[in-house]
C-alpha cells in the first residue's frame, strides 16, 4: 500500500543553493541595501547599554572577523575548519557566528553552562580547533583543553575571547579580566582588513555542513547534527509564509533564548534579520530585566519557551513595567498547554490599552529539522490552542504507526502515529555516527521525529507523546542515560534509572532519579534515606550542567525494574512517580532557578 503523505497548505518556496552568508547579506551594487533592506536599519541591540549594530555594520564586521580568523598568525583558520562558540548571549555573538560563516568555517554551538567534561566531549567530537568564549568561560575552556593533553601555551593559541566591553563597536568599554588579558580577543581580529567577499557554497557545495548543534539521544551521548547551508536558507524562507509580516517601523524582538540552542540561533540571529526587524539581546533570562526591557525597547514580539510564560502569568514584575507593546508571543522547544496560554492572555490583554488582543502561537521542530516544521497561524491562535501547527511549505509529513519497523503502516485519519518529515530542511545526518543517521533517516529521506501526534481535519498537528525517552527541561534536552552514567560513578550507588516528571507549575519536565544504595543497611530510617537523597542531588550538581540537575527529586528504591533483556522499565517508574507525587507538584520542594 502506498504511504499516506501529507503536504503543506502553502505553495512551495524557491530553494537556494548558496552560502548562508550570501543568502543573509546579499547586496545590490551601488546601494546601501543589505539582505533586501536598508543597511542603516538596526540589526542587533545590546539590552543593558543600548549599543546597536546596523545591518551594514554587521556585514562589514563579519567580513573583518573572517579576515582576522584567516590572517592572525596564532589562528590561521581555513575553509572547512570547525570553531566552537561557548558563551552566553551577547552583541558579539552575531559578529562571531556570521564572521566564521563568511570565512567558510563550521560552527559548533556549546551550552554556556557546560562544565569541563561536557565541553571536552563536544570539542573533541566536533573536530573543533578554535574556541570563542566569554571572559567568564575562559577558565572552563582552558581546563578543557588541558584535560585533552594540551600545554597551556598551545591551549591559549586556540582561544578567542568575546570580551565584556563593546568599545570595538562604539559601545562602552569594560576592564578586561587579568587572566584573559594575553589571549586573542575578537577586537584583535578586526584589524586585518576585510574579506573581499565571503566563501561561496554554490550548487552542490550548499550541502556542506555549516552548523553543528548537539542533540542528545537516549543512548546518553550527545550527537552532532550536521546542518547545511541549504538547510538553513530553506527553513528561513519556509517560515515566512506562516509567520505574520513584521512592520519595520514598529516591530522589535527580544533575544533572550540562548543562541547556542538551534531555536535561539535560527529564530533570533537569522530569521528576524531576513525580515528587517531588530533583536534586543539579553545575556540570559531574568524576570525583572525581561519585563524592564520589554518596556524600555517597546518590544512587540517575543520568542519564548513555556517556563517564560509561567513567569508572565505570575511574576509581580509584569505589574511594575509597561509591557503594553508586546502583542505576539511565539512558544517552542517544549509543549505549551492551553491553560497556561489562557492565563497569560487573560493577564496581558488588558494591558494592551485598546490595541488588538495578545496572540500566543506555538511552533514545532527539532534540531534535526533546522528547526521549525510546523507553526500555528495567527488567525487560528485561539481556535487551535495546544496545537503544534500546520506543516510549513516544501515539507511532507507522514504519521506512521509502525515506527520501529519499515514504516509500512500509516495512521488512519485522526489517529495517532509517529511524525515523519521530509524536505530541504532535514539535517545531513549525525556527525561521525552513520548508525544513528541510518536509524533516523530512511533511504527515501524521511526523518523519524520520535514524537507521536494526530492531524485534525484542518491540517493542524497535535503532539500527544513521544517515543524517545528524552527529558525536556525548559526546552533543553536531558538524556536519562547520561545522568545514569554519572550517577553510577557515585561510590554509594549500585544501580539507577532516571525519568522525567511533569511540573504543571513550572510548565516543564524535571529529571527524577531512582537509585539503589550500594550498602542499603546504612540507610534504613526515613531520615537516613532523605539525607542520602539530598546529598545525591547536591553531588550531581558538581558533575553536570544546570539544566540536568535532579530537580524532580532522588528516590531510594530496592531494585530498578528491568526487562529480561536488562532494559529499564521506565513506564513502571513513571507510574510509581505518579503515585508518589499524587496531589503535589514535584517543583513544590525545589528551589526555583533561572533559565
Amino acid at each position: 500500500m502506498a504511504p499516506k503523505i501529507y503536504t503543506s497548505q502553502f505553495p512551495s518556496v524557491p530553494v537556494h543553493d548558496r552560502s548562508l552568508f550570501t543568502h543573509l547579506f546579499h547586496s545590490t551594487p551601488g546601494t546601501n541595501n543589505v539582505g533586501g533592506y536598508d543597511g542603516s536599519l538596526p540589526a542587533f541591540v545590546d539590552a543593558p547599554t543600548g549599543t546597536t549594530i546596523t545591518r551594514v555594520q554587521l556585514k562589514q564586521l563579519a567580513l573583518q572577523l573572517g579576515a582576522g580568523l584567516r590572517a592572525h598568525p596564532a589562528l590561521n583558520a581555513k575553509r572547512g575548519d570547525t570553531v566552537l562558540i561557548y558563551s552566553a548571549n551577547s552583541l558579539t555573538w552575531p559578529v562571531v557566528l556570521f564572521g566564521s560563516v563568511a570565512a567558510g568555517l563550521r560552527c559548533t554551538l556549546a551550552n554556556s553552562a557546560y562544565n569541563e567534561r561536557e565541553l571536552a566531549f563536544q570539542y573533541t567530537d566536533s573536530g573543533a580547533r578554535l574556541v570563542f568564549t566569554s571572559e567568564d568561560g575562559a577558565a572552563v575552556v582552558r581546563a578543557t583543553l588541558k584535560s585533552l593533553g594540551l600545554s597551556e601555551r598551545e591551549a591559549d593559541k586556540r582561544i578567542i575571547v568575546m570580551t565584556n566591553g563593546l568599545d570595538w563597536v562604539g559601545g562602552p568599554a569594560a576592564p578586561i579580566k587579568l587572566e584573559v588579558s594575553k589571549l586573542v580577543k575578537v577586537a584583535d581580529l578586526l584589524k586585518f582588513g576585510a574579506l573581499k567577499e565571503e566563501e561561496k557554497f554554490d550548487r552542490q557545495l550548499a550541502n556542506e555542513t555549516t552548523y553543528l548543534c548537539y542533540s542528545s539521544g537516549t543512548t546518553g551521548k550527545p550527537k552532532g547534527v550536521e546542518t547545511t547551508h541549504r538547510n538553513i536558507t530553506s527553513v528561513l524562507d519556509m517560515v515566512k509564509p506562516a509567520f505574520p509580516p513584521l512592520d519595520l517601523a514598529v516591530d522589535r524582538l527580544i533575544g533572550v533564548l540562548p543562541f547556542y540552542h538551534i531555536y535561539g540561533a535560527i529564530k533570533l540571529l537569522h530569521f528576524p534579520f531576513t525580515c528587517g526587524a531588530p533583536v534586543v539581546i539579553m545575556a540570559r533570562f531574568d524576570p525583572v530585566q525581561f519585563c524592564a526591557n520589554l518596556d524600555r525597547y517597546k518590544i512587540t514580539v517575543a520568542l519564548v519557551v513555556p517556563p517564560i510564560l509561567v513567569v508572565l502569568a505570575r511574576h509581580p514584575a509584569v505589574e511594575q513595567y509597561d509591557i503594553s507593546s508586546l502583542g505576539r508571543i511565539c512558544s517552542g522547544a517544549a509543549p505549551l498547554g492551553a491553560a497556561l496560554s489562557k492565563q497569560v492572555i487573560d493577564r496581558l490583554t488588558p494591558k494592551r490599552k485598546g490595541q488588538p488582543p495578545m496572540i500566543i502561537i506555538q511552533g514545532y521542530g527539532l534540531t534535526e529539522t533546522s528547526p521549525t516544521t510546523h507553526l500555528v497561524l495567527d488567525k487560528d491562535a485561539q481556535r487551535k490552542v495546544g496545537s503544534a501547527g500546520i506543516l510549513l511549505p516544501n515539507l511532507e509529513a507522514r504519521l506512521v504507526v509502525d515506527g520501529d519497523g519499515d514504516g509500512n503502516i500509516d495512521a488512519a485519519e485522526g489517529e495517532r502515529g509517529e511524525i515523519w518529515v521530509r524536505g530541504p530542511s532535514i539535517m545531513k545526518g549525525y556527525l561521525n555516527n552513520p548508525t544513528a543517521t541510518k536509524d533516523s533517516i530512511t533511504p527515501d529521506g524521511w526523518f523519524k521525529t520520535g514524537d507521536i501526534a494526530y492531524r485534525d481535519s484542518d491540517g493542524y498537528y497535535f503532539i500527544v507523546d513521544r517515543r524517545k525517552e528524552l527529558i525536556k527541561y525548559k526546552g533543553f534536552q536531558v538524556p536519562p542515560a547520561e545522568l545514569e552514567s554519572v550517577l553510577l560513578t557515585h561510590p554509594d550507588i549500585a544501580d539507577t534509572a532516571v525519568i522525567g516528571v511533569n511540573s504543571a507549575r513550572e510548565a516543564t519536565e524535571l529529571p527524577r532519579a531512582y537509585v539503589v544504595h550500594a550498602r542499603p543497611d546504612t540507610v534504613k530510617t526515613d531520615a537516613q534515606k532523605a539525607a542520602f537523597a539530598q546529598s545525591v542531588k547536591k553531588w550531581i550538581e558538581g558533575k553536570v550542567a544546570r539544566h540536568k540537575f535532579l530537580r524532580g527529586g532522588v528516590v531510594l528504591i530496592d531494585v530498578i525494574p528491568k526487562s529480561a533483556a536488562g532494559k529499564i522499565l521506565r513506564r513502571e517508574l513513571r507510574e510509581r512517580a505518579k503515585e508518589e507525587l499524587a496531589g503535589r507538584d514535584p517543583a513544590d520542594d525545589v528551589v526555583k532557578s533561572k533559565l
